[in-house]
Order: structure tokens, then C-alpha cells, then sequence
């Protein structure tokens, strides 16, 4: 299975505040390739109660490159790939708020969330916190950091695999019941939406095949 886990660390709540950004690729469910760097945030403002949970402040950022300068060095870990991230919906608000703000057009790429697969694989841990699967799978981390939040998120997802015993994105798919969301030009649309999307479009053809009958 074929996948980039991202994470984000960010500084506020204001659009483009991604101040970090942690990025590892894994091909044949094993990683390949890991990025990691610090972000100017479109915006100055540290709200401090984000920097109390990452540490990150203005004076380490801003002499950093922006979302749009390094653009072009994370865009093939990113574009037309899947992503999967632990809170899926915060990493994906986040990405695409820095491509709005920084005028960046064209992403296409499906995601999914390490919190939903923990939920489905290990339902009798306490709760499903990145901190917490990755105490329960003796994954190191340092929490809050973005490359090592990547790192685990990517870990769980392999794990998983190895205990259901698939390894193609399809199969992982369908073994745990879960769809991908999806971001297109113009367009975003939840795991939740996809699945709707496809149980619409397979009534209206089982519609279609009876009334052929």
C-alpha cells in the first residue's frame, strides 16, 4: 500500500497558519522518504495557546520559507497521492487553507484518518489519541511534533495492514468498511460524502438494471 501520512502543526486558527509541516512517504508498506520543515505562516500571529502545545513561535518561523516556496519541493509527496493524517479533517482544513491563501490551484488527492482505522482495529483501547495507539503499539513519539506525528500516523496504518492482512489500498479499504475522501479542484468531499456519493450511484444503477428487466 502506497501512501503519504501528513501532519501540520499551526499557529493559530486565522487561514494559512501552518507554522510546520511533517510529511512520510511509504511504498509498499514501508517508508521511503521523510520530510520535515518549519513554515511562515501567512500571518505573524502566534496564538499562545498553540505554542503551548508545539512550542513554535514567530522567531522560529520567520526567516523560514512560506507554503509557497516550499510548495515545490512537498508536491509530489502530496499530489495524487493518498493521504492519510490522525484527525484526517484538521490536516485536511489546514492544507487547503494554505493553498487558498497562497493562490496555489490544481490539488488532487484522496485521503483517510489513522483515528478512524485505530477505532476499527483496536476498539478496546482506551481512547484513540495519536498518544495513546501509539503507547499502545510501542511506536516512539514525540507528540506534537510534526514529522514524528507523521511517522506514527504512518506506523498505525502499517501495523493495521499487517493485522488484517492487506496490503493493497483497495483491500485495506474494503476489510475495514471505510471510504476515502477526496480533494479536487473546486471540490472536497469526506469520507462520509463518498460513501453517500457511492450509495447513490449504485441505487440509481440497481434503478437502472431493473427497470431494463
Amino acid at each position: 500500500m502506497n501512501f503519504t501520512a501528513i501532519d501540520f502543526e499551526t499557529a493559530s486558527t486565522e487561514q494559512g497558519s501552518a507554522c510546520a509541516i511533517g510529511l512520510v512517504r511509504v511504498e509498499n508498506s514501508e517508508i521511503t522518504q521523510e520530510v520535515y520543515s518549519l513554515i511562515r505562516p501567512f500571518s505573524p500571529y502566534f496564538d499562545p495557546k498553540c505554542v503551548r502545545v508545539h512550542g513554535i513561535t514567530w522567531e522560529d518561523v520567520k526567516s523560514e520559507p512560506t507554503f509557497q516556496e516550499l510548495w515545490p519541493e512537498i508536491e509530489p509527496l502530496i499530489q495524487d497521492q493518498l493521504l492519510i493524517a490522525h484527525n484526517a479533517s484538521f490536516d485536511m482544513k489546514v492544507l487547503r487553507s494554505a493553498l487558498q491563501v497562497w493562490g496555489i490551484s490544481g490539488l488532487s488527492a484522496a485521503y483517510n484518518c489513522s483515528v478512524q482505522v485505530s477505532r476499527k482495529t483496536w476498539p478496546e483501547f482506551y481512547n484513540h489519541k495519536l498518544s495513546t495507539v501509539a503507547h499502545e503499539l510501542s511506536i516512539d513519539l514525540n507528540h506534537h511534533h510534526a514529522l514524528d506525528d507523521a511517522r506514527a500516523a504512518a506506523s498505525i496504518i502499517i501495523k493495521a495492514q499487517e493485522i488484517h492482512n492487506a496490503f493493497s489500498e483497495q483491500a485495506f479499504l474494503q476489510h475495514l468498511n471505510l471510504h476515502n475522501g477526496s480533494i479536487a479542484p473546486g471540490a472536497h468531499f469526506t469520507p462520509a460524502a463518498n460513501r453517500k456519493r457511492k450509495q447513490l450511484a449504485l441505487s440509481s444503477n440497481g434503478l437502472i438494471q431493473s427497470d431494463r428487466r
